[in-house]
């Protein structure tokens, strides 16, 4: 079934009408005509049966029907991501969008090569992945700010881990990494956390983060450093790793 991401309000009986990219791709790409049905989400009012009930050469018209799902909240994980090479951070946006992150942050660090990028191109590569992934809403994602401006604002009570590849280097017993990515001040022996779990993960530049700012990420009290394994991992593959570790001991996937 084909879904689409879009901006209107979703009940039974409204009409929904296409952008001009979706349009090209209901009628160009995936042939549809007037009296198929796509599945549409808005973030906000769950996911909606509907239609095509008028189709132009420059448009599209979606009538809704029923609801299919009610809007579920998505986990309160946070990406931080240092800025990379555009192929491997394109990447990321789509698996941190299908692995359930609610907001990427793109951060600049010492080490960074570049200090911008294209938000919109990476805002709808998350979109067709919320798309394709079955989600109910798309990850929001802030344009680069300066690590050390983030840590200037970054409140003391929500626990933000950093994946620290000079843990062992530095002869510091890594974190373990399930208790690295709990909820401040919960320990994992003592039973499910009180309440929806918050958090967020630190993924820095290729190279690593400036000795200063792992100086400084030590030292901020909403902080904890963990280690991602003996191996030496790229940027992404940090990334995906954490926020799977994050998702299976906190987020919304089954557990035993």
């Amino acid at each position: 079934m084909i879904r689409l991401f879009v901006s209107q309000p979703l009940g039974a009986g409204l009409t929904v009408t296409a952008t001009a990219d979706q349009h090209r791709y209901l009628t160009g790409v995936m042939r549809q005509g007037v009296g198929d049905e796509v599945r549409l989400f808005n973030g906000a009012d769950g996911e909606w049966q509907a239609a095509l009930s008028a189709v132009g050469k420059r448009d599209s018209v979606l009538t809704v029907s029923e609801q299919t799902r009610p809007q579920a909240a998505t986990p309160d994980l946070e990406l931080v991501l240092a800025l990379i090479k555009r192929t491997p951070l394109e990447w990321v946006m789509e698996k941190a969008t299908e692995l359930g992150v609610r907001r990427i942050r793109l951060v600049t660090t010492r080490r960074t090569n570049s200090d911008h990028t294209n938000v919109s191109r990476l805002h709808a590569i998350a979109t067709e992945a919320a798309e394709q992934c079955g989600r109910l809403d798309v990850p929001e994602i802030l344009p680069p700010e300066r690590l050390d401006k983030v840590l200037d604002t970054w409140p003391a009570d929500r626990p933000l881990t950093f994946c620290d590849e000079t843990l062992a280097e530095g002869g510091l017993a890594p974190s373990d990494p399930a208790q690295a990515l709990s909820p401040s001040g919960h320990r994992l022996d003592s039973g499910p956390a009180a309440g929806p779990v918050s958090g967020a993960v630190l993924i820095g530049p290729e190279g690593g983060f400036d000795p200063a700012e792992t100086a400084r990420l030590r030292a901020h009290p909403a902080v904890t450093a963990m280690s991602l394994g003996p191996r030496i991992l790229r940027a992404e593959t940090a990334a995906v790793a954490a926020l799977a570790l994050w998702q299976a001991h906190w987020g919304d996937w089954p557990r035993s």
